[in-house]
């Protein structure tokens, strides 16, 4: 759910211009998207309840917010677009799958993007399969801010979880979480915000026990000093966490360029593991490291990161090479131009052939519609 929340805003404003529908093959994500979703939602679980839909409605354009095995029921319709939208820019070894050669295009953020493509994947044509629109959900604060802004500097601690192997050991709850969160609670003029991936502590239970830790040091912070309003934040919303921030500390995942779709000060956590995956040739380049054996002296490496003109100017050039021109509105309106161009293209191919889409194969009766979204 994590993943199509992010797209709730972009897809009700885009809904101002073109009819938008969520399909979920989940029920348990169908009972979320009723009472969240800005826009209607249809509940396909079935490959026959699928067809069904698609026979029904002229569809122009289908866009994908994660690798997910049911998209390929989707994809075999030859008669609209099918687009890859991701949930987030990342230097992740998931940002340069195959899989995006599946897509007729691929919506990315920017020349980062494009670069990471044409290093890891051979005969892809960048210049006509992917299309850079920037981070649309930044030009959107979701949710409302839970305290009552002061003089404390907001750091927002957005960690990853351990991942489910040794390349994607991103996670720093355990390695870094558990020293620097003290740390800040400890200072007396830093408000922590506390948002872990909700995924966190699924794997290990070292972690899950460093998470639980962490959620309880935040906990006795408050009940010793209200005025603290340090928060703990689980909720589904994203976006208000990242406008209200000072500053941010991030695991390597798409939080990190979320976070730098703001041009606000960023510091990344630097990864325990000697088998992590760290792709070094982008902003991670650049990036102001937290290192495991520094995390107790997070406060010394804020204040040393805010105040350092180079460190920001390092900074506003990787915003500019990931995401553009982050003008407010400017990715919104790169992303719906892009739609609205794979519209007109569908509009002129129908024109040309105007039959009705058909699925290539009869429903599967065996197919109970597996999880998805």
């Amino acid at each position: 759910m994590y993943q199509i929340r992010q797209w709730y805003a972009p897809l009700a404003h885009l809904a101002e211009t073109f009819p938008v529908a969520i399909v979920s093959r989940s029920p348990g994500a169908m009972l979320a998207l009723m009472e969240e979703s800005p826009v209607p939602v249809v509940y396909a679980r079935q490959v026959a309840d699928l067809e069904a839909f698609v026979e029904a409605h002229p569809l122009a354009v289908t866009l994908y917010v994660n690798q997910n095995a049911k998209n390929f029921q989707m994809m075999r319709y030859g008669r609209m677009w099918h687009v890859f939208v991701n949930h987030g820019e990342s230097d992740k070894m998931y940002m340069t799958t195959n899989q995006f050669k599946a897509y007729d295009y691929a919506f990315v953020a920017g020349d980062a993007a494009r670069e990471r493509l044409a290093a890891a994947l051979w005969d892809y044509d960048l210049d006509a399969r992917a299309v850079p629109v920037g981070r649309p959900q930044a030009d959107h604060t979701a949710g409302d801010v839970p305290f009552s802004p002061d003089d404390r500097t907001v750091v927002l601690y957005a960690p990853t979880w351990e991942g489910d192997r040794a390349a994607a050991a991103y996670g720093s709850i355990a390695s870094h979480g558990t020293r620097l969160v003290p740390a800040l609670l400890a200072s007396g003029r830093h408000r922590v915000i506390y948002r872990p991936h909700p995924r966190s502590g699924v794997v290990d239970r070292d972690y899950r026990r460093a998470h639980e830790e962490i959620v309880a040091a935040v906990a006795a912070a408050n009940a010793a000093d209200p005025t603290a309003q340090h928060v703990y934040d689980a909720g589904g919303e994203l976006g208000w966490q990242l406008a209200v921030a000072d500053v941010a500390i991030s695991d390597i995942s798409a939080m990190v360029y979320d976070r730098l779709a703001t041009g606000r000060p960023l510091v990344v956590t630097r990864p325990t593991s000697p088998l992590a995956d760290v792709d070094e040739r982008g902003y991670l380049g650049s990036a102001e490291w937290l290192t495991a054996d520094d995390a107790s002296q997070v406060v010394e490496v804020l204040d040393r990161v805010q105040a350092d003109p180079e460190a920001q100017g390092r900074l506003q050039h990787w915003v500019r090479h990931h995401f553009g021109d982050t003008a407010p509105g400017a990715a919104t309106q790169r992303f719906e131009a892009a739609v609205a161009r794979l519209v007109a293209r569908r509009d002129e191919y129908a024109a040309r052939d105007p039959q009705p889409p058909r699925a290539i194969e009869e429903a599967d009766p065996s197919d109970t519609g597996d999880d998805g979204l």
